[in-house]
């Protein structure tokens, strides 16, 4: 018999955030399924060993490793080790394409792939450590200090020997930057990230971002691997996800909510992502807390 503690929907808040950088550090619960959010995802194996189902690859991370992954494709943590503790966060894509990482890696990234390096050292869990209690300090300055401290040190991967899978050869990096698309998607990242739950286009973007319409579709595409259309889907639905998971409303009322014009569109929408209608995707997340409540009673009951 099963008797792990598999992964509820958490109380904190991380997916309910998709514009906002979440830190943790943690013993994870094993998954019952995949789920989705619309940031890019660090891990570092602090501890024991973590296998993931990503969309189309499989993939073990183990003590030591510190691995990158968009997490707006699903993904499943569906086993590892009984001594696991991971750390890292989730990055939203207006702080992940600051990152001076060579151009082919994000893309790459944005369209599936998992980046992982071996070489880290005895300073990454001590960092991890403190970034993470920086995060939750509530101190304003000790939380920037957090998110700049990680951001450098995944810029520092480009030094050293990684891998994108499911290719397994390394990456020569030749240190080509694209000093000027990147600004360009940060822009497009930062006007979404503040209007996505209202009615905005390609025109919008644009003009925020102080380019031609025809050409901020053009970058972001370059850059991302999705259309304009796709990622601003995306950012609702996670946002929606959440809400689904915790709030009380009608699916027609978190469907308006989100930015999603019609309960069709939102159900269209939901069910490519999810392989489920947004009404079910709630009764199982539900169902599966009840049961879980439920166990932890039982296991509660003194024994006679």
């Amino acid at each position: 018999m099963d008797h792990r503690v598999y992964y509820e929907p958490p109380a904190n808040g991380v997916e309910r955030l998709p514009t906002e950088l979440q830190l943790f550090h943690a013993a994870p619960l094993i998954m019952r399924g995949p789920h989705w959010h619309a940031q890019v995802e660090v891990n570092f194996i602090v501890r024991g060993w973590a296998h993931y189902k990503m969309s189309g690859h499989e993939v073990t991370f183990s003590e030591g490793d510190l691995a990158l992954f968009w997490g707006g494709q699903p993904h499943w943590l569906d086993d590892g080790s009984d001594d696991l503790i991971y750390a890292g966060g989730h990055l939203p894509l207006v702080h992940f394409f600051r990152l001076r990482l060579p151009p082919d890696v994000q893309a790459r990234l944005m369209q599936g792939q998992t980046l992982v390096t071996h070489a880290t050292d005895a300073s990454d869990p001590v960092n991890f450590a403190r970034w993470n209690n920086y995060a939750r300090s509530g101190d304003p300055i000790k939380v920037s200090l957090a998110v700049d401290e990680l951001l450098l040190r995944i810029e520092r991967i480009r030094f050293s020997p990684y891998s994108l899978l499911p290719e397994t050869q390394a990456v020569d990096d030749k240190g080509e930057l694209d000093h000027h698309t990147s600004p360009i998607v940060v822009r497009i990242c930062e006007y979404i990230a503040d209007n996505f739950r209202e009615e905005i286009d390609s025109i919008d973007i644009a003009v925020a971002a102080d380019i031609h319409p025809k050409y901020a579709m053009t970058v972001f595409k370059k850059s991302t691997g999705m259309t304009l259309n796709d990622y601003i889907n995306l950012m609702r639905l996670s946002y929606a996800q959440a809400m689904l998971m915790r709030d009380v409303s009608s699916v027609l009322t978190i469907a308006m909510d989100s930015g999603f014009g019609s309960l069709s569109a939102f159900n269209k929408a939901f069910r490519k992502i999810a392989g489920t209608s947004p009404s079910d995707f709630r009764r199982d997340v539900r169902g599966r807390a009840s049961a879980a409540v439920s166990a932890s009673a039982r296991q509660e009951q003194p024994r006679l």
